[in-house]
């Protein structure tokens, strides 16, 4: 048992009272990193006398939105039981359920303007005024953004989920962030659509908040996804094209099925050269 992952789960938004109860359940069977959840569906059906179904249908939610990950199994006498870990950081990324602060003065003992006096019996004067003072004139920050960076970044904030954003300054700052580290914008805005598309079916209390989004780095999963899939796509781009080459320098039939594009392509990057086009009886 670990009270550090149930206070974590405890003070976190789940959508639903059942979503809490098994998670909560769950946390109580973990370590303090989350990890070495050790109990079948049935066993959480059992403590907390919910549905065999809904418990089930909200494990697998669970998994899909990263809140558990499956890092194993262990043999029982029903064959095998699937080990779970609380990802932490998903969990922490949530809307807390703690009430914002509202600041709203003091009346008893409003605070002085001018500054203070110390003690009139010892004669000490009092401290300057502070930092803090209302009128302390700061001088503004000298730091710039460039304004290419600034609309790169509107744009990528533009395309999350409008009902789900907060704190504009925050998501700029973390959006600029993740661009230094040598993250193209075209990719952060796709991770940003992705996961709007992603999270199109969601309801609303399941959707994160921008500000979480962009400080749990969520976005660099998807980003690894795009970036696998590219590297795919040219792996089997550079496939087609080493067949179509191949084609070419035996004279094959089927380069009646390569068009002048491809040709173009080929010459382009050396594949072929002008004379075996020629000899194939195609024109580029």
């Amino acid at each position: 048992m670990s009270w550090r992952v149930a206070n974590t789960c405890a003070e976190r938004k789940f959508g639903s009272a059942t979503r809490k109860q098994i998670i909560m359940f769950l946390a109580d069977k973990a370590s303090d990193d989350g990890s070495g959840i050790w109990c079948s569906k049935g066993t959480i059906q059992r403590h907390t006398e919910l549905g065999e179904t809904t418990v089930k249908r909200t494990v697998r939610e669970f998994l899909k939105e990263g809140i558990l990950v499956e890092t194993g199994a262990r043999t029982c006498k029903n064959g095998f039981t699937v080990v779970y870990r609380i990802d932490l950081a998903m969990v922490e990324a949530l809307e807390p359920t703690a009430e914002p602060e509202i600041e709203t003065g003091s009346t008893v003992a409003p605070v002085q303007s001018g500054p203070g006096t110390g003690a009139t019996m010892a004669g000490v004067p009092g401290p300057p005024r502070p930092p803090n003072h209302p009128k302390t004139i700061h001088k503004p920050p000298t730091r710039r953004r460039e304004v290419a960076g600034d609309e790169e970044a509107e744009k990528i904030l533009a395309a999350y989920p409008p009902d789900r954003l907060r704190g504009k300054a925050v998501c700029i700052a973390q959006i600029e962030e993740a661009m230094k580290e040598e993250n193209a914008p075209e990719d952060l805005l796709l991770a940003v659509q992705a996961y709007a598309t992603d999270s199109a079916g969601f309801t609303r209390t399941k959707v994160c908040f921008s500000d979480n989004w962009f400080q749990s780095r969520r976005w660099q999963g998807y980003i690894e996804d795009i970036r696998a899939k590219r590297e795919e796509a040219q792996a089997a781009s550079a496939d087609h094209h080493a067949r179509l080459a191949c084609w070419i320098s035996d004279r094959s039939p089927m380069c009646k099925h390569i068009t002048a594009t491809q040709v173009t392509t080929l010459l382009a990057s050396n594949l072929v050269t002008q004379a075996q086009i020629q000899a194939a009886g195609l024109r580029s």
